[in-house]
């Protein structure tokens, strides 16, 4: 879908981009604060921001409950939602072209009029206990925030969380709120048929009842290798493992473009060099490999699910095939292919208001950076061997790694992965 895009500061600080898109259908609003669990007052009541989030659509300045908010907001079939993240509190919300203006100041009551009292607190504990409960039956969610922990990174694993849910207060949740929810605080991403409206939705914003406030700092951590780690689940059948390599800085466009093709050359496809190469062996259903580019630092993560028995010839694949990478074997024909199914993805990744809303909120509230959609093809076709090649050493040579997995085994068959993804990070 064709659209264009103007970043825009108001004059109580916030910032925002306002994404313009001729003869669409639908309107998609998203608000981001810094404001999440790494903003909590401390971590003794780590849950606040989280279970402030639950509460996000209970009783405000217009309506007494979330039933009579949710009925209202949705009568049309707008959609509405939060998240919330290590760093950030989103609110969401997509709805009819025609009632835009209606659902847009629903967003403003419940985001700057909120009425927290106790009985939706005391059901959000619960909610939120009952969330956490079941992410701990799930081996992923368990698995990378450990890594994060064991990488360095000041965050809580799902279980210490649970611990913190009954200290938090009415008080806690008033006070993240209002040192947390302010204009210079805020950004935002609207997308939709916006001629002829832009400037009524940035007078309404200016207007919000929010005070001016500041742009949090993201926190810093200073990341360092960790030692293998098993996570011991007794009806755990196979090994669900990650391996997350660091950098500490943010990859550039152009790295972060080749490492996307690397991950595509490596795991992307059912004939790539370590998922094609294990799926044809039966060694392992499913490997990934993702990078993601951070605010200070940028990762490079490996990960899925393999039987024990055959976990050590799928490590042995893996360590084989980023040698070969950091020897430089990645022929032209491998990258003409990743290059290609890159384009196609980034073509289909346009066909909706919300994906077009999503393709620019990633790096915006991440650290302000307005990707141009228009430019990214030619970035695609611009990879280069040499900047695919040089970007995976650096993740090597910076040597800041973990290997962690959960499973029904023992903490030797861990180790015994680890010592063979150690060959890679051994010094010339």
């Amino acid at each position: 879908m064709k659209h264009t895009v103007e970043e825009v500061r108001l004059k109580n600080g916030a910032r925002g981009l306002l994404i313009d898109i001729p003869g669409a259908t639908v309107m998609s609003f998203q608000f981001q604060f810094r404001a999440g669990n790494r903003y909590v007052r401390n971590k003794d009541i780590y849950e606040t921001a989280h279970i402030m989030e639950h509460m996000a659509f209970g009783s405000n300045a217009k309506y007494k409950s979330e039933h009579d908010y949710e009925a209202d907001f949705t009568k049309n079939g707008a959609y509405h939602n939060a998240y919330t993240s290590d760093l950030s509190m989103v609110y969401v919300a997509d709805c009819a072209d025609f009632e835009w203006d209606r659902i847009f100041a629903l967003q403003r009551v419940a985001i700057c009029q909120p009425k927290f009292n106790s009985e939706e607190l005391e059901a959000e504990k619960g909610n939120v206990k009952s969330e956490l409960t079941g992410y701990l039956n799930n081996h992923n969610r368990v698995l990378w925030p450990k890594i994060q922990q064991l990488l360095g990174e000041d965050v809580y694993t799902f279980w210490q969380r649970l611990q913190t849910i009954q200290n938090v207060t009415l008080a806690d949740i008033r006070e993240h709120h209002k040192r947390t929810h302010a204009a210079r605080n805020m950004c935002f991403v609207i997308a939709g048929k916006l001629s002829g409206r832009k400037a009524e939705i940035k007078r309404q914003l200016e207007d919000w009842e929010l005070p001016e406030g500041e742009r949090f700092e993201v926190p810093k951590d200073e990341l360092t290798s960790g030692n293998p780690t098993l996570i011991r689940r007794k009806e755990a059948s196979n090994l669900t493992f990650g391996l997350s390599m660091t950098v500490p800085r943010e990859l550039t466009d152009e790295e972060a473009e080749a490492m996307n093709c690397l991950d595509q050359i490596l795991t992307g496809t059912m004939h790539s060099r370590i998922y094609g190469a294990a799926r044809k062996k039966g060694l392992a259903y499913g490997v990934f490999s993702d990078t993601s580019v951070g605010f200070h630092d940028s990762s490079w993560d490996f990960g899925g699910q393999v039987n024990l028995e055959t976990s050590g010839a799928l490590f042995d694949i893996i360590v084989r095939e980023v040698k070969h990478v950091l020897d430089g074997k990645i022929t032209e024909d491998e990258l003409v292919a990743a290059k290609s199914y890159a384009l196609g993805r980034h073509q289909m990744g346009a066909q909706t208001v919300a994906q077009i809303s999503n393709f620019y909120t990633g790096r915006y509230f991440a650290d302000g950076l307005v990707k141009n959609y228009e430019k990214v093809p030619d970035s695609i076709r611009k990879t280069t061997r040499e900047c695919i090649i040089a970007t995976a050493r650096e993740f090597v040579e910076s040597n800041a790694w973990v290997l962690a997995g959960v499973s029904s085994g023992e903490k030797e068959d861990i180790v015994e992965l680890n010592d063979k993804l150690e060959t890679l990070f051994v010094k010339k």
